[in-house]
């Protein structure tokens, strides 16, 4: 990790863009720790195994047939931020007609912004289902596990790796259930973004779009959330608590970051929407939870995810 090199690098942005993404990535990597990357043998096959058992459990908890992503990857950090910066630069593409009274210094703040954004993530994010919103392909999505965080995490929780790895990959395999058994998921998230930074970009706050936005994203977290823990083949209470008592002591830095971020937000969409799901899954069963997915019209309003009843109600 080198903060001189990093800042170098943000210094010396360049372009007639708002961000300079090569800069980004650049100050990304320097400010970033990769992390060892070097598996054991019986860390591969580990990898292997979860995920394989977790697609098999889930399918049958759940009731839903889905297949996993070609592209399965155990990464360090940079890896990450290698392949996540594209969407970054995809998503925030509508801000580039903006006009700046000082475009040089507001693309050196815009490219600092977004160096420290993808440098906290990437020291944060455990695993990842990314069906890559607004790519180019049809069919590009991705399985991603950022092996040196959960090693990490798990030693600050005092827990097994084995079964610590196991658990995320449970949960962003369920990711995959539901993306791969919604076609009309990922273009409707696509969407979603697309037109609530665009109204940004055109100095305007539509409330309504971000709102609904948040109700998609506490449905994809709360569905996540069930089907992980019902198909979860060993003990995850422990688990569960630790993490979230550790989410919740961070440092003054870490807390204006997450605040920034949404990452305070994201945590009530787990909470919610699993809050919503188990209530279903206990009236309906977890197979019956996963009619939410079968068309854009049986998501959830936001009334209806303190309301379980009423959307029960709705789409039998």
């Amino acid at each position: 990790m080198n903060l001189f090199r990093a800042a170098r690098a943000v210094a010396g942005s360049d372009g007639d863009a708002p961000v300079d993404w090569t800069a980004v990535g650049a100050a990304a990597h320097a400010a970033t720790d990769p992390g060892d990357l070097s598996l054991s043998p019986a860390e591969r096959d580990g990898y292997a195994d979860d995920i394989a058992d977790a697609r098999a459990s889930i399918r049958a908890a759940a009731g839903v047939d889905f297949d996993l992503p070609e592209t399965i990857e155990v990464q360090n950090r940079h890896h990450w931020i290698d392949a996540n910066i594209e969407t970054f630069r995809r998503l925030l593409a509508p801000l580039e007609g903006q006009v700046t009274l000082a475009p040089a210094l507001a693309r050196t703040a815009n490219t600092g912004s977004m160096a420290v954004t993808l440098g906290f993530l990437a020291n944060n994010v455990l695993g990842q289902y990314d069906p890559l919103l607004l790519g180019d392909g049809d069919d590009d999505h991705g399985l991603y596990f950022v092996h040196p965080n959960i090693i990490a995490v798990a030693d600050a929780l005092d827990v097994d790796h084995d079964r610590f790895r196991r658990w995320i990959a449970f949960h962003e395999v369920a990711h995959a259930a539901e993306f791969d058994s919604a076609p009309w998921l990922a273009p409707h998230l696509e969407s979603s973004m697309e037109h609530a930074v665009s109204e940004l970009a055109a100095g305007r706050f539509d409330r309504r779009a971000l709102d609904d936005l948040n109700v998609t994203m506490t449905a994809v977290e709360g569905y996540a959330e069930l089907v992980m823990d019902r198909a979860f083949d060993e003990e995850y209470a422990d688990l569960r608590e630790k993490l979230d008592e550790r989410r919740g002591n961070v440092g003054p830095v870490s807390r204006i970051i997450r605040r920034l971020l949404g990452i305070g937000r994201k945590r009530r969409q787990y909470e919610r929407g699993k809050g919503f799901f188990d209530a279903v899954a206990d009236e309906r069963g977890v197979a019956g939870a996963a009619v939410v997915w079968e068309r854009q019209e049986n998501l959830p309003t936001d009334a209806e995810l303190d309301d379980p009843d009423a959307w029960l109600r709705r789409v039998s």
